[in-house]
This record gives structure tokens, C-alpha cells and sequence, in this order.
């Protein structure tokens, strides 16, 4: 009996089971189909290989090439920006109705249709889609639209309008002197009141000339960013000749930077700019263009060689660090990081691998990475005149970065001059000399007991000297 009423009770519910699935599905096709019915266009831009945009007798048409990216054929065959021609594609491949507003029957001229056309030619289709667009509508600045298959006259996003109205100008690249940052090994820069040279060895960056020293890393990278983002706010020439770059004083540039890049097909490119007031044109042998640029690049440009110069007597992060050496005297002593728990710890390598008081080792690891130059000591005649032939002291930093890259920086003490409060230093991957504040000195263990954590006391209890 209860086996029967089991199989009844099984049957009425794969019946409301299958009547689930069944208006679920339904549903969910309708919504589709409302949906679709809710678009004037619903293609994938993906798939979108040609478009046309005719606004009176301007003409723009675009292409995408063998690699699937955008190029403008007309008015000229040239590149094209890739965010502004991807959002004419993306607008208008899935073009949404805001409100059917007529028919074909009506009168198309009273919306302003024509205005504008784009046509949309899609993978697999030999015909394109094509798109009439009219006036603004005055109530909410909507625009009038009818696709030319469809019946429908209907009102379409107003922020359309702002990439309709677009120009040749602003459809086409602009970054015509674009590299790649990364494959630059070495730069030459001449400004008309200064020159200098820098190269790049394990990705750090040395000027070479018109001094030989470890270059600020970030300042270089930075004039490089600029360089490769140098954008046209106006054509000169599309084909540059002769007459050209005379035109355009390039000829005789005030600025000029060479790049060498080992790996590119143009290993070395060069890239020229004249100023004339507030107009600085420029051009490169990475293009044939002759163009106008913003005048910002002149900032970084115009920095002294001494400018791109590292200050900092050795440049790592603090937060790296996972062993710090000190010798001074008879005192040789070191920490290393280790993992307690889920907490990092720090530990005398000697001493029994005694706790070590993290706040004095941490300390004295930000002030070795704190410590920039006073004054620079570029040729000296021996490091004992400096006290550096016997170091009065050694500090060791190791770090290691997030992709497991060990370095080590060498930083050893010199004489100290105690009227200026400022102490010789040299990092040992150098071959000059700094003149640095001395109070990082206080900071050195003088015993090993100035390391050593001192004891946990429990409440009530006098803490005791370590």
C-alpha cells in the first residue's frame, strides 16, 4: 500500500517537474525574444570585419587586418585608435531601442533621416548592416534611427552622438612614436644645455656619461613613459620630406634622443623635437610623420644630468629584507627572518638562534635604506683617506623580492666628520663615494646584547635587563 502511494506521489512530481522545465524554458525564450525585439542591432563586434561611417560628403571607413586590430582605408590608409574605433564598433553592434517612435510609412525627413549612415559588415555576410541615423530628439536629446531592413523608426542613446560626431582626427592613432619600454638597453639625450647617456645592466640603469654612476631607476623609466606615449595633437606631414622638417625646424632640433633596442627590428630609433613658443613638433625613425605634441615631454627633457642621478647610497625595500650583517670593531653580528607561526620573527644567527629585538634590527635596515647622499665623492684619490681602506664598519642587506631574487647591498662606514654631523660611506658595487648624515650611526649594535630581545615579563613583574 505504502509502495503504491510512493509511486503515485513520484509521478505527480516529475509531472510538475517537467512543467517547470517546460514554462521555465519558455520563459526564458521569450525573454530572449523580447530582448532581441529590444535591439536594433544585435551582433557580436567580434565579428565585425568593415565599417562605414558617412556624414555628408566625409567619408570614414574602417578595416581590421590579418591580427584582427583596426586600421582606417578611408580618407588615408593610416592607423587607428584602437578604444575610439572599438566604441563605434561596440556602440552600434548591439544598438538598443529606447522607444519606437513610427514606420517606414512615415515621413523620414522629418526626423532628419539621413543625417548620418554606418554601414556594418559582419563575418559570413556578403550584404552589410546598415544604419540610418537622424536629429536629435528635442525632448531628451535621443537621436532618430531606423535600421534600412526594418521597419521601424525609433529613438536610439543619446551618448551616441558624441561618437558619431567623431572626426578623422580623432578615429586615428595618435601614438605614432610608440616602443616597447622594456627592450630599451640604452638612451642619449642632447638638449641645447646639456647631454648625458645612461644603459641599462640587470635592470638597473647607469649613466654613463658625463658622469659614471648608478642612475634613479624610476626617472629614467618615467622619461621613457613619456617617450613612448608621445601623442600627435596635430599632423604636419604624412609622408615627411625634406622641405618638411625644414618647415617644422627639425632640421636643427633643440632636442634630440636616441634609443638602442637589441631586440626590435629598428635596433636603434631616434626621435627628434623643436620647440617654436608654445608648439613643439616632433618626429622619430620609428615614423614617416611629422607632427605636433604636447609640451610636457620638455619637462622631463630639460632635467640636468644630475637630475637622473641615484642619491640613495643603496636602493632596496625594507620590507625585503631577510638577513642584515653588522662587523664593527671586534663585533661581528647578524639577524635573519624566519617564520614563527604565521608571523615573521627575527633571529641572532649566533647566540644560539636567540630571538633578536625586531624593532632595533628593523630600524637600523630602514636607515641603511634611508641613507642619501650630502655630496658625492666621484674620483677619490684612495679609500684611505676616507677611512675606508679598514672600514670602522660593515653593514650587509639581503632582500628578496616576490619572484625569489636574492640581492645583497654592501655599505661600509668611513671617517666621520663630527662639526658637520656627517659621516663617508661607500656601497661596494660602487666606485664613488658618499658624504651621508651620521646619525644612522646610533644606530649600530656596539654588543651583542643590544640585539637580543629582551624577556617577557608577566603583570606585576620588574622586567629584567636582557
Amino acid at each position: 500500500m505504502k509502495f503504491g502511494r510512493t509511486l503515485v506521489l513520484l509521478g505527480v512530481f516529475l509531472v510538475l517537474l517537467a512543467a517547470v522545465l517546460f514554462f521555465d524554458a519558455h520563459g526564458r525564450k521569450r525573454a530572449a525574444g523580447k530582448e532581441k525585439e529590444g535591439k536594433l542591432v544585435d551582433l557580436a563586434s567580434s565579428d565585425l570585419l568593415k565599417m562605414t561611417l558617412k556624414s555628408g560628403d566625409a567619408v570614414l571607413a574602417f578595416e581590421r587586418d590579418d591580427k584582427g586590430e583596426w586600421k582606417i582605408t578611408e580618407p588615408l590608409l593610416t592607423g587607428a585608435d584602437a578604444a575610439e574605433v572599438g566604441g563605434l564598433a561596440d556602440g552600434f553592434s548591439g544598438l538598443r531601442i529606447e522607444r519606437v517612435v513610427g514606420t517606414a510609412q512615415a515621413d523620414l525627413s522629418a526626423y532628419g533621416i539621413p543625417d548620418k549612415e554606418l554601414l556594418l559588415w559582419v563575418k559570413g555576410n556578403d550584404k552589410p548592416v546598415r544604419i540610418l541615423v537622424g536629429m536629435e530628439n528635442p525632448l531628451d536629446k535621443t537621436l532618430f534611427a531606423k535600421r534600412d531592413d526594418d521597419p521601424r523608426v525609433v529613438l536610439i542613446a543619446s551618448h551616441l552622438k558624441a561618437t558619431l560626431d567623431k572626426k578623422f582626427f580623432d578615429f586615428r592613432r595618435k601614438d605614432v612614436f610608440a616602443f616597447e619600454k622594456a627592450g630599451v638597453s640604452a638612451v642619449k639625450v642632447r638638449t641645447g644645455s646639456a647631454s648625458w647617456e645612461a644603459s641599462k645592466k640587470d635592470g638597473d640603469w647607469f649613466l654613463t656619461s658625463p658622469v659614471t654612476a648608478l642612475a634613479e631607476r624610476s626617472r629614467v623609466e618615467t622619461l621613457l613613459d613619456s617617450l613612448a606615449g608621445l601623442r600627435a595633437k596635430e599632423f604636419l606631414s604624412e609622408r615627411r620630406a625634406d622641405e618638411d622638417v625644414r618647415k617644422s625646424g627639425l632640421d636643427k632640433p633643440e632636442y634630440e634622443v636616441v634609443l638602442s633596442m637589441p631586440t626590435a627590428t629598428d635596433k636603434e630609433a631616434t626621435i627628434a623635437l623643436h620647440k617654436d613658443g608654445d608648439t613643439i613638433s616632433a618626429m622619430s625613425s620609428l615614423s614617416d610623420k611629422v607632427v605636433l605634441v604636447e609640451s610636457a615631454i620638455l619637462g622631463e627633457l630639460d632635467k640636468k644630468p644630475e637630475e637622473y642621478r641615484e642619491k640613495k647610497v643603496a636602493v632596496f625595500d625594507s620590507w625585503e629584507a631577510d638577513r642584515v650583517a653588522v662587523t664593527a670593531g671586534g663585533l661581528s653580528l647578524a639577524a635573519v627572518k624566519e617564520k614563527a607561526g604565521d608571523a615573521d620573527q627575527w633571529v641572532l644567527e649566533s647566540e644560539g638562534k636567540a630571538e633578536a629585538d625586531g624593532s632595533k634590527v628593523e630600524m637600523l635596515i630602514r636607515k641603511i635604506e634611508g641613507l642619501e647622499a650630502a655630496e658625492f665623492i666621484d674620483t677619490p684619490k684612495s679609500l684611505e683617506e676616507y677611512g675606508l681602506d679598514k672600514p670602522r664598519a660593515e653593514v650587509k642587506v639581503r632582500t628578496k623580492d616576490d619572484e625569489g631574487k636574492v640581492r645583497e647591498s654592501i655599505v661600509l662606514v668611513g671617517i666621520e666628520n663630527e662639526d658637520k654631523k656627517q659621516v663617508v660611506v661607500k656601497n661596494a658595487a660602487l666606485p664613488y663615494l658618499f658624504r651621508v648624515d651620521a646619525s644612522f650611526l646610533q644606530d649600530l649594535p656596539k654588543d651583542v646584547k643590544d640585539w637580543i630581545a629582551a624577556p617577557e615579563t608577566k603583570p606585576g613583574e620588574a622586567k629584567k635587563a636582557p
